[in-house]
């Protein structure tokens, strides 16, 4: 069997998430599996890395999918983004071993998420950050990040469609600049739960706004209530930069 490895590219707005849901869903996977049922001439199942949620780019998103026929990794690349929507681009082909999974495989994933900080908006950014019109307390945010760092219960931060055994992930990094105009948040950790990197940047932006003490995170991690949370930051503003293996 041959195991084929995707880098995948796409402009999350019109989607309703990475994942297949049904039939007439219209979702990345969805779009992905139906070409590549047709390349290939059978039922085929591509397995991504995250299931990114309606809305969410991806800059990197990784998947995997196998085939009985061998094809070149330049006839993939080829086929699939000459028959792909134009705001799903599949980057790179490698062939990989039969055992290769992407999701269970991945060793850490790193999430951006942009704010668009000004009183006037972007045309050019609405699609692709959040607008706060108020001025965010970037130092305030960089004081309050740490608190993520390490391994914690995530309960607190995660979704009522969360159905994970577990809810303990380990964050390795938390990263705040200023970059082209927008506050960029950048997020890396061993995995993630349903809307977590939104409610973590949400908690941030309370913080930002002097809405509530840099304290309070810690104690929502602590609560492991859901509702805890105030903000939830929008879709549009975040992005799946990369996975690492």
């Amino acid at each position: 069997m041959n195991n084929y490895k995707l880098t995948i590219q796409y402009d999350g707005g019109r989607y309703k998430g990475w994942q297949r849901l049904g039939a007439g869903e219209n979702t990345i996977q969805g779009k992905l599996e139906k070409v590549i049922t047709e390349m290939i001439g059978e039922q085929t199942e591509i397995i991504g890395c995250s299931r990114t949620d309606t809305g969410v780019h991806a800059l990197s998103q990784i998947a995997s999918f196998k085939c009985r026929r061998h094809f070149s990794v330049e006839e993939i690349k080829t086929y699939l983004n000459h028959y792909l929507p134009n705001d799903i681009c599949v980057t790179e082909v490698k062939e990989v071993d039969e055992l290769f999974h992407a999701r269970f495989h991945a060793k850490s994933k790193t999430y951006l998420y942009k704010i668009w900080n000004h009183e006037e908006g972007n045309p050019f950014m609405r699609k692709y950050s959040m607008h706060i019109k108020e001025k965010l307390d970037l130092e305030a945010i960089k004081e309050a990040a740490p608190v993520f760092l390490g391994e914690h219960d995530f309960t607190s931060f995660s979704n009522a469609r969360s159905k994970k055994k577990s809810f303990i992930r380990e964050i390795y990094e938390v990263d705040i600049k200023e970059e082209h105009g927008c506050i960029v948040i950048r997020i890396r950790g061993n995995g993630f739960l349903y809307n977590m990197v939104r409610k973590m940047v949400g908690a941030l932006i309370e913080v930002g706004l002097s809405k509530t003490e840099q304290t309070s995170i810690q104690k929502i991690l602590a609560s492991k209530e859901r509702n805890m949370v105030g903000v939830i930051a929008d879709a549009n503003g975040l992005y799946l930069e990369k996975v690492e293996y």
